[in-house]
């Protein structure tokens, strides 16, 4: 069976290689908006919406009449936000943005949700994991610092739990990797039910 992973995060990829699965990748381009005030329930939705458009990207470049010769695909889809208080926040417009988004976090406890969808024929199956993340104090230099060091506009909330930003987290509860982009360890699970219910 063929794995796809719809996106183009070099760390889910990473991960993904981590725990020994083959896969291809092709980038979603599903619209990213979506109402919703749950961070779990945002997550798993995105997630779905970015496999759900690989799959149809990739219907649509099968030729007629060679469906019955493709291989079975199962596609997993990705999103992650970091929540702090009632605040979702994804990733920064600019370095304001960025600025703003340390500065609410540094100190404090936050939490981090990726959620996870897999497309395997006619089938949808997501899940979300929550973990939460206690930060060390900044100081502005610091936050100032860290944004020119670092390319914080393609991560949720500002930082990367496993590069610079290390120097900051005070401690962690619940899955490491689900802060870095992918909970892999819950994912191989999934996949494990999902490969014997078919």
């Amino acid at each position: 069976m063929k794995i796809i992973l719809a996106s183009a995060s070099p760390r889910r990829k990473e991960l993904l290689r981590q725990i020994g699965l083959q896969f291809e990748i092709q980038v979603s381009d599903a619209d990213e908006t979506v109402a919703e005030k749950s961070p779990a329930l945002l997550v798993e939705k995105l997630s779905e919406r970015k496999a759900t458009a690989v799959k149809e990207m990739r219907a649509g470049n099968t030729p007629a009449g060679q469906l019955g010769e493709v291989s079975r695909e199962l596609i997993i889809g990705a999103d992650t936000v970091v929540c702090y208080e009632d605040q979702i926040l994804g990733k920064p417009k600019d370095a304001e943005d960025a600025y703003r988004m340390l500065s609410l976090l540094q100190g404090k406890s936050h939490k981090v949700y990726t959620g996870v969808t897999l497309l395997l024929d006619d089938k949808t199956y997501s899940f979300h994991e929550e973990t939460e993340v206690e930060l060390y104090p900044m100081t502005e230099e610091e936050i100032r610092e860290y944004i020119s060091v670092e390319n914080c506009y393609d991560k949720a909330g500002s930082y990367a739990i496993q590069g610079f930003f290390a120097r900051y987290i005070k401690g962690i509860q619940g899955d490491y990797n689900n802060v870095v982009g992918l909970p892999v360890a819950r994912l191989y699970q999934e996949l494990k039910r999902v490969w014997n219910c078919n």
